[in-house]
């Protein structure tokens, strides 16, 4: 199985630059040794199930929670059965089709 998880999580009511506190999210999602790609909007992750998917976002709260009063996430989600390495694969199949289509001008 593979579960690929956009997060977003952050607190509210603190200064208006919140990469200190995503930096301590990113780092401790590297730390699980879960693939992971950062983006402007989330991060990505994979996991093989659901269970360890919810476990990065329970692990990501314990993070912020001792000095944050209120947190706020969005979480998408993905599973499918099959293989692993799905955030490559997805991207790479994008990229595959636009190469084509510029070859095919």
């Amino acid at each position: 199985m593979s579960v690929v998880m956009n997060f977003a999580m952050f607190p509210t009511r603190k200064e208006s630059n919140m990469s200190p506190y995503v930096a301590r999210l990113v780092k401790r999602v590297r730390e699980s040794g879960y693939q992971s790609q950062l983006t402007a909007m989330g991060t990505l992750v994979e996991t093989e199930t659901l269970a360890q998917a919810l476990k990065i976002i329970e692990d990501a709260y314990a993070e912020l929670e001792p000095d944050c009063d209120r947190v706020y996430v969005t979480v998408n989600i993905d599973i499918k059965k099959g293989g692993t390495g799905r955030i490559n694969s997805k991207i790479e199949s994008v990229e595959e089709k636009i190469a084509q289509s510029r070859h095919n001008k």
